[in-house]
């Protein structure tokens, strides 16, 4: 079970590689082919839509991505929405129909693709489990959630430097050849064992699970997934207070785009840096106080950096204290998930976790300008980072609240315990909410 898990981390890295230098490519080619600005982020925008809508049209198909096989497909689909640019590119009728269907096409592949590797990683982890392994779900996850931050800080100059050596064209048709190998060495990941039951007898995982569980029900009756789920909702609608806010920042203090430069990349180094420890200890540490920490923290440098600057020192410092944070969160928070919830739930968890912290992002940086705009930068900023505070406090009093709860219910309190290196807790589907 190991070479699948290792096979799946892989292909997060190479896929999410080519997804951040696509945006950087894409902007140019609509920029160059159309002549107009308001082309660039068509393709982004419309990769959007998917993914806010995913919970509605893609409730039956998720059921059925719990094999390489169905993921392949999924990511073929993908190659083929990356290649609709460069193909249109070589007949010269790049425009914005073909920006908008390259980007609903890849939209609605990586809304699929995302949470489905991550529940078929925990899934896969099970059975390593099972199998004597010692790595459990929480472990592998982080390692998956390291390949994206990897990504994150090396693929944009990556991708910048193959525009400037190849050009755009080129790049694009490299990536979506790239996207197509990945999708056939998923075809070596196996299903997910469900149990009792051995992969090799053929038999979809997915047959005999519940059809069309509701997301929002597997999230409401899980009290620390919700609490978590809700926090990463909430930092993603306030994320644009970081990566705009410290663009305008900026520009008022005489440093265009020295602040955020230095800010981006000394998030991304720290949060590189941490990912490589979280798999190591992460199945030691209490999953509900580890989340909310980790986006209080999170809220209190965003509230702190109008004064840092317009010291670098200052933002560098500060964005690498929010880039130490994040990864503990993101891992306590997929961690739960894979304890709490198994088969069609667990994949309407991560959907739901996806839908929110992506949709909010989008969200955000769509309204973020105009609220900087209006109320100032520095506002914006201290507003993000209180409100990122004062969703982790909130999520703490709410589990104290539920686990008092609990315990006057049962005669006592039942705290989460963290999967540990020899084994790990198997919810029934009756299990009771909450628990765990």
């Amino acid at each position: 079970m190991r070479r699948p898990l290792l096979l799946l981390t892989a292909i997060t890295f190479v896929t999410w590689t080519g997804t951040r230098m696509t945006a950087v490519a894409l902007p140019l080619v609509a920029l160059a082919e159309t002549g107009g600005a308001w082309a660039t982020g068509l393709v982004g925008g419309m990769a959007g839509l998917p993914l806010l809508t995913v919970g509605w049209w893609g409730r039956g198909l998720r059921d059925r991505l719990t094999s390489g096989r169905a993921l392949a497909v999924v990511m073929a689909v993908n190659a083929a929405g990356l290649a609709i640019v460069p193909v249109a590119a070589l007949a010269g009728r790049i425009g914005a129909v073909t920006l908008c269907a390259s980007g609903l096409v890849t939209g609605a592949a990586g809304a699929l693709l995302g949470p489905a590797q991550r529940a078929l990683v925990a899934d896969l982890a099970d059975g390593y489990v099972d199998g004597g392994g010692r790595a459990g779900s929480a472990r592998w996850l982080a390692w998956q959630d390291l390949a994206h931050r990897v990504s994150m800080v090396f693929a944009p100059p990556a991708g910048a430097w193959l525009v400037v050596a190849w050009g755009v064209r080129p790049l694009l048709w490299c990536e979506s050849l790239v996207v197509a190998l990945a999708a056939s060495v998923m075809l070596a990941v196996p299903a997910a064992r469900r149990d009792g039951q051995d992969p090799a007898d053929g038999q979809d995982p997915s047959v005999g699970a519940a059809a069309g569980v509701s997301a929002p029900a597997v999230v409401r009756s899980r009290p620390q997934i919700a609490t978590g789920v809700l926090m990463a909702g909430v930092g993603g609608l306030c994320w644009f207070g970081f990566t705009l806010g410290l663009a305008v920042l900026g520009v008022q203090h005489g440093r265009p785009g020295v602040l955020i430069a230095a800010g981006v990349s000394a998030y991304g180094i720290a949060s590189v840096a941490t990912s490589l420890l979280v798999p190591l200890v992460i199945h030691r540490l209490p999953r509900a106080p580890l989340m909310v920490a980790s986006w209080i923290v999170l809220g209190a440098t965003f509230v702190l950096l109008p004064g840092a600057a317009p010291s670098v020192a200052g933002i560098s410092a500060l964005a690498a204290v929010a880039g130490a944070a994040t990864p503990w969160g993101n891992a306590a928070l997929s961690s739960l998930i894979s304890e709490q919830t198994t088969g069609a739930e667990r994949r309407a968890a991560f959907t739901a976790q996806t839908v929110l912290h992506s949709g909010g992002s989008s969200l955000g940086l769509l309204v973020g300008g105009a609220l900087i705009g209006f109320a100032g930068v520095g506002p914006v900023l201290v507003a993000t980072g209180c409100a990122q505070v004062l969703a982790g406090v909130a999520g703490a009093l709410w589990l104290r609240g539920a686990a008092a709860r609990s315990g006057r219910t049962t005669g006592k309190i039942r705290l989460p315990l963290p999967s540990g290196a020899g084994g790990r807790r198997r919810p029934s589907s009756a299990s009771r909410p909450g628990a765990g």
